[in-house]
């Protein structure tokens, strides 16, 4: 694992032609669906691409390659978001400074190496969340120029 990665190292983690909002659409829990829809929009504005499933449950914008030491390639979104079980997972630029000023000012949440986990989108500022999507576009592409 890279430490520059924001997503998991995956082979299946790959773009798939699954429509975003059917999978959200799918999502049992009735408050976690609202939640990834207001999720959705909020980073499609923040980041301008599109909305497109990556593997079977990941929301992804954008994309970049990324190389590890060890040789292993692949690609990535720039910034993604999951509607999982038991809580909202954002995906963002991991390990940085930078990140740890967000989370911060982001609200209750829990944070693992590369993902965010949010309870609920009433209890986080959405602002920061479309802020941390804009650094997180910027600091994957300077990282990895493609």
């Amino acid at each position: 694992h890279s430490r520059n990665a924001a997503m998991p190292a995956d082979a299946k983690t790959r773009p798939t032609p699954v429509s975003p909002e059917a999978f959200i659409d799918s999502v049992d829990h009735p408050g976690r669906r609202e939640d990834a829809r207001a999720v959705l929009a909020l980073l499609a504005e923040a980041t301008g691409y599109p909305p497109v499933m990556w593997g079977p449950s990941i929301i992804g914008f954008g994309r970049y390659r990324y190389t590890y030491d060890s040789g292993h390639s692949g690609e990535a979104p720039l910034v993604g978001f999951s509607p999982r079980k038991g809580n909202l997972v954002l995906y963002m630029a991991a390990d940085d400074d930078a990140r740890a000023a967000f989370l911060a000012r982001l609200g209750k949440h829990k944070a693992g190496k590369g993902c965010i986990y949010l309870n609920r989108l009433a209890d986080v500022d959405s602002a920061v969340i479309a802020e941390m999507a804009r650094w997180s576009m910027k600091t994957l592409k300077e990282r990895h120029p493609d």
